[in-house]
């Protein structure tokens, strides 16, 4: 599956990853992604604004540590309450890893939170649960590409 996005992060001085997503469209499609850009695993250039913006490095890279660190708990947290149906708590879970993947540059992971908060809020726990097996695959390999490209 490619995943994709017609407006690029940040557009129109916004931080939405995933800006031509449109959550009220219907579940299930072959391609919920207008476009053809495909996203990548993690900016650079995300990464190095935040680095500017803190006006120091070290802070941007502790905040991309911290978020590796975290990993295996976002992702227990997402399987958790997906598996009792707790909509409230699976919301949280998919709006935090959106927000702090877009944070890091993560594009790919923080557009797939978006497809589940959008299955979440529209309680299609079917949908959720294939959104939930991509961010799987997609979650650890952001994670290996932000510590092998950007924390050596």
């Amino acid at each position: 599956m490619v995943i994709s996005a017609a407006a690029p992060f940040g557009a129109a001085g916004g931080t939405n990853p995933a800006g031509a997503l449109d959550p009220s469209a219907p579940t299930g499609t072959a391609s919920p992604f207008p476009g053809n850009e495909e996203l990548p695993l993690v900016d650079r250039t995300v990464l190095q604004t935040l680095e500017e913006q803190l006006g120091r490095p070290d802070m941007a890279r502790n905040f991309a540590k911290d978020y590796s660190a975290l990993w295996g708990q976002r992702e227990r947290r997402l399987v958790d309450s997906l598996e009792r149906e707790d909509q409230a708590v699976a919301l949280d879970a998919a709006i935090s890893l959106k927000v702090s993947s877009a944070m890091v540059g993560g594009l790919r992971l923080a557009c797939l939170a978006q497809m589940l908060e959008a299955a979440v809020r529209h309680g299609d726990l079917r949908h959720a649960a294939s959104v939930l097996a991509l961010i799987s695959i997609h979650g650890p390999a952001t994670v290996n590409e932000l510590q092998h490209q950007y924390l050596r």
